[in-house]
């Protein structure tokens, strides 16, 4: 099926970024921080939550490599609640929410043999074995689905929960059991309690069937078997998934009342006696040449497998050395999953066109000839930006042997697993003769306006943000997303018919719709084809709802640029009311002064992020559209957290040195859930500096202030009290 497009090119930038060898100094560094955590945090939500992810595996697991890189240099740029910290995504509305009784991790990866060697030198290293000593993994295909964790009590299918964010995950007990393939009651003897992990996936002959049912019906196809899996078993009405082809592979567990084995081969043996479906494929492998050996044989038989994978899971063999290495935060020290190269094809570029996203980037967009990748039907290609077109990176080195791309070109496009395809290289002796090279637009092809690439930008913007259409559209459907204000039945589709025939052209504009007379009316809207009395009244109800919203939300709605949802919500805790933000914003307005100092103090607000939101408040433009948009709207104040006999609550905590006992990130919000303020500087108003080994210059200012100065123990004992 034809692609729906989401540009990615602001993605090139960081993708150049993490391409260098050479680290930024520390204030890029936070800039490129600041973007890292907001697109991979959007990243994550469109592909847990939404089942429609727009970033490539391959650039999601680049740009996550990346932000790791950056916080092992500057470890005082962690930001609260980083993505690095977060495995999956909230649990979406309409669904029960269900508590993981132990919770369920994502994978650390790996590309290439070097990093599985790599792998098993660190376990080695870790349990004190020797290189000769012997040590067994198992391997198995990395299913490309949706993760499911199904609780039996005495046997019997209690209940089924999707991963959702790894603590909390959404309710389909229903759904879950129309699947053919979970047993409703168990085999033999099982454990009085048994948490079963695995995949839910569609097979691709039944995903054919799928969309060609759904062609029929006059439904809007799947774009791949994961969503198609995702989205059937997400449903409200268990009978729909009852009709869709759903299958699913038990691979592991959660929490059990007794072991069901030494081993995790001997484990899965057990689960399939239980009655579960596992993946015939696993193999249990006693050296590095084995485990690659198996990847082999796994990536050239990929194709006939009959269902989508993207990888090779390996996991330390013995439960007891799996216990004794543990879990990082976020993944098992025991556990790597070996990425798959894409999957490629070949076909013919047509056309190259550009799209005007909400910041004004220009961002290139390849027309193909229909192509089949990894069996999904591609027609459009995201090429980045100027730069890779020409076959060059952002620091002018060549890429593709310095080959541009052109219109009619035939070219290599590939795509793993993922919504978004790219084109790769150039089929120079298929060049047809006479074709040109690609001239880059100087002007936006939306407004005409300049479009201008700054120097240390790898993207060209428009200059006419107030006058451009697209980027009006753009901050509208920004405003409505599902982060934003969410309004039910108010979608990019319906934002963009009603921006194009002047009904909505800012923010306001949505709240006011319903009072108006003539064009954009109440009156008006019923008469649109579409729409209904019950389906306009419907809509207004859904905005009324949304006059009263969260203080995070409206920050992340307003879209400043370098703010996204995490940021948002950490500027949200920091200010806690929308009238303190906006003071606060414009004693800002010097970048000087305490205000200004406070705000970059904020634990995960760098310099170039703060100077975004002062640069917003302080354009007459935006704040009138804010006035007009407050006057419609109730902000609900930053949730306090649960503080209750709180040591530390309203103080401002500073860590500084290397913490052993728990990551930055855990220290941190650990704070924060007891009602703390965490500051990456210290000033006068810090309460408390926890120092560990390597404290420096924070430390020497501590002192010389006469602050209260705790050890990591000490400050654990603090808390624990």
């Amino acid at each position: 099926m034809d692609q729906p497009h989401t540009s990615p090119a602001s993605l090139e930038p960081l993708l150049s970024a993490a391409r260098a060898p050479k680290l930024p100094d520390r204030i890029r560094a936070a800039g490129q921080v600041d973007a890292l955590e907001q697109v991979l945090a959007a990243a994550n939500l469109a592909y847990h939550q939404d089942d429609a992810p727009d970033v490539t595996d391959a650039d999601y697991d680049r740009l996550k490599a990346h932000l790791k890189r950056l916080l092992q240099a500057y470890p005082d740029l962690h930001q609260p609640r980083s993505v690095l910290d977060q495995v999956g995504a909230a649990p979406r509305s309409g669904f029960a929410k269900i508590t993981h009784a132990r919770r369920m991790l994502s994978l650390a990866n790996g590309f290439d043999p070097q990093d599985v060697a790599e792998f098993d030198a660190f376990i080695r290293r870790y349990l004190g074995l020797a290189p000769q000593d012997p040590l067994a993994y198992t391997a198995e295909p990395k299913i490309d689905g949706l993760s499911l964790s199904l609780r039996f009590e005495g046997g019997s299918l209690v209940y089924a929960a999707t991963r959702g964010d790894g603590e909390v995950g959404e309710d389909v007990t229903n759904n879950a059991r129309t699947v053919a393939d979970i047993p409703q009651k168990l085999k033999g003897t099982p454990p009085e309690i048994l948490e079963v992990r695995g995949e839910i996936y569609m097979s691709h002959p039944d995903f054919e069937a799928l969309n060609s049912a759904q062609t029929k019906a006059g439904a809007k196809p799947f774009a791949n078997p994961r969503n198609a899996a995702a989205g059937s078993l997400r449903q409200l009405d268990a009978t729909i998934t009852a009709a869709r082809p759903l299958h699913f592979f038990a691979y592991a567990w959660g929490e059990l009342s007794e072991p069901l084995a030494e081993t995790q081969s001997a484990a899965l043996a057990r689960l399939a006696a239980l009655g579960f479906a596992t993946n015939p494929l696993t193999q249990r492998c006693t050296s590095l040449e084995a485990m690659l050996a198996h990847y082999d044989l796994i990536a050239e038989t990929r194709s006939s497998l009959g269902y989508d994978i993207d990888g090779v899971v390996y996991k330390v063999d013995d439960l007891a050395l799996q216990a004794r290495l543990g879990l990082r935060s976020t993944t098992p020290r025991w556990a790597l999953a070996h990425k798959l190269k894409a999957e490629e094809a070949v076909t013919q570029l047509e056309k190259i066109e550009i799209q005007v996203g909400r910041t004004g980037a220009l961002s290139p967009v390849a027309r193909l000839v229909p192509v089949t990748v990894g069996g999904v039907v591609v027609s459009n290609a995201t090429l980045h930006n100027e730069d890779y077109i020409a076959g060059r990176d952002s620091t002018g080195a060549p890429i593709r042997e310095g080959v541009d791309i052109r219109e009619g070109d035939w070219v290599t496009v590939y795509r793993a697993g993922d919504v978004i395809p790219k084109v790769g290289g150039v089929l120079l002796d298929r060049r047809p003769p006479g074709t040109m090279p690609y001239r880059f637009p100087k002007t936006c092809p939306e407004c005409g306006s300049d479009a201008v690439r700054e120097p240390g930008e790898a993207v060209a913007r428009c200059t006419g943000a107030l006058i451009c259409p697209a980027q009006a559209v753009e901050r509208l459907k920004h405003f409505v997303s599902r982060a934003a204000f969410d309004i039910e039945g108010l979608g990019a589709k319906q934002v963009e018919a009603f921006f194009h025939d002047g009904w909505v052209r800012e923010p306001s504009d949505i709240f006011a719709l319903e009072d108006r007379h003539g064009p954009g009316s109440a009156e008006a809207l019923t008469t649109r084809e579409g729409w209904a009395t019950k389906s306009a009244a419907n809509l207004f109800a859904a905005i009324a709802e949304k006059r009263t919203i969260a203080l995070a939300r409206l920050i992340f709605a307003l879209g400043i640029r370098h703010v996204g949802e995490t940021s948002a919500a950490l500027l949200a805790r920091s200010y806690g009311t929308w009238p303190a933000f906006a003071q606060a914003m414009d004693a800002a307005q010097d970048q000087q002064g305490e205000a200004w100092e406070i705000l970059n103090a904020i634990d995960g607000v760098g310099p170039v992020m703060a100077q975004a939101v002062v640069d917003f408040f302080h354009q007459d433009t935006n704040r009138a559209a804010l006035d007009r948009l407050l006057a419609w709207l109730e902000v609900e104040p930053a949730q306090a957290p649960q503080i209750d006999d709180s040591p530390v609550a309203g103080k401002t905590i500073v860590f500084t040195g290397t913490l052993e006992r728990m990551t930055r990130a855990e220290a941190k919000a650990r704070a924060e859930g007891l009602g703390a303020k965490v500051s990456g500087s210290v000033s006068a108003k810090t309460d408390i500096v926890v120092a560990g080994p390597g404290a420096g210059s924070k430390r020497t200012k501590a002192e010389s202030l006469g602050l209260t100065i705790l050890t990591e123990e000490e400050w654990l004992s603090l808390l624990d009290g």
